[in-house]
């Protein structure tokens, strides 16, 4: 059984996403299970030596399947489509292959990147280490990344051939991201969002997340 600790809305969605669809591309005797594991970041539970023997630094996602324990999004989501996939979320082509892992470096590199300072600087680290001062940086940033992903991106439905791929969920998760901290995206990143969070594996994944907090929160 696959476990994935995680807690909702974080990028531990990305791999309840990628789950999901992977579930739904496999036939149902071959049917890929997994289960939630609520990790409460905002009681401390992150830092519990438990697991922190799991992630170093204390976050989510951290994947177990069988003898692997796995931390960051991206590693995970590319062990589930390389293991558990068919060749569509992570092409079999080297050459797609390739265009997969390179959007999924700028994704996470430039355009989550100045997100997450914003957040870090709003509210993520202690009070005495927020610099205020850097918030227009960020949204400056943000903006920046945004410019230069639509050089490449003109309102194509995918970001890499004609099928969805890992490229595609770790582009709409951070989008969505960006509009929870009320950034401005053009219409056709506005579309392409809008598009892709209506996926089925999207809603299933984010009510396994909710499912697993609700069900630690009654334990508690």
């Amino acid at each position: 059984m696959i476990t994935l600790y995680s807690f909702p809305q974080s990028r531990s969605l990305r791999v309840a996403w990628t789950l999901e669809e992977l579930a739904q591309e496999q036939s149902q005797e071959r049917g890929l299970e997994y289960q939630c594991q609520h990790v409460a970041l905002d009681k401390g539970e992150g830092q519990t030596a438990e697991h922190l023997a799991r992630h170093p630094d204390g976050k989510v996602p951290v994947l177990e399947d069988g003898e692997l324990t796995l931390f960051e999004s991206v590693p995970i989501c590319r062990y589930l489509a390389e293991t558990y996939g068919d060749g569509t979320l992570l092409p079999n082509d080297p050459a797609a292959r390739a265009q997969v892992d390179q959007w999924l470096s700028f994704i996470v590199t430039e355009v989550e990147q100045p997100l997450w300072n914003q957040a870090k600087h709003k509210f993520a680290l202690p009070q005495d280490k927020r610099v205020p001062a850097l918030l227009p940086v960020c949204a400056w940033e943000f903006q920046r990344a945004l410019s230069a992903l639509e050089r490449r991106y003109s309102g194509q439905e995918y970001l890499v051939g004609e099928s969805f791929t890992l490229a595609d969920i770790f582009l709409t998760h951070t989008l969505s991201w960006a509009i929870s901290m009320k950034h401005r995206l053009p219409e056709t990143l506005m579309t392409y969002r809008e598009r892709h969070i209506q996926r089925p594996a999207m809603a299933k994944a984010i009510a396994r997340e909710k499912a697993a907090a609700e069900a630690e929160q009654e334990k508690g």
